[in-house]
């Protein structure tokens, strides 16, 4: 959420010319949402890919087995973008709410 919150300072001045040229709340709100679902889905499956090949790589030299199986793997996928999703909402929320004269004097 944090990062997001970031983001969201970040941009002020972007945001207030998008709402100056006609952006509504609600075109802001879902672009902060889709960053925040998409970052973290992205981020989901870098670390899923990363685990398997390391939990091959761990059981290939010590003789092991592992099973990852699809379902594990949409789990975790689903998790991730459920949290981005879910620590998306107020950032974005508070970005849709920015008086687009105020951001536009935001420096």
């Amino acid at each position: 959420m944090n990062i997001m919150l970031a983001t969201v300072l970040e941009r002020t001045r972007e945001i207030g010319i998008r709402r100056a040229i006609g952006a509504r709340q609600a075109d802001i709100r879902n672009q902060f949402v889709v960053e925040s679902f998409t970052i973290t889905a992205v981020g989901g499956l870098l670390g899923i890919a990363m685990g398997v090949l390391i939990a091959k790589g761990v059981a290939l030299y010590a003789g092991w087995t592992t099973i990852v199986t699809l379902a594990s793997i949409v789990l975790s996928v689903g998790v991730s973008a459920g949290v981005g999703l879910g620590f998306g909402i107020y950032p974005a929320l508070r970005a849709a709410r920015l008086d687009p004269i105020e951001s536009l004097r935001y420096e």
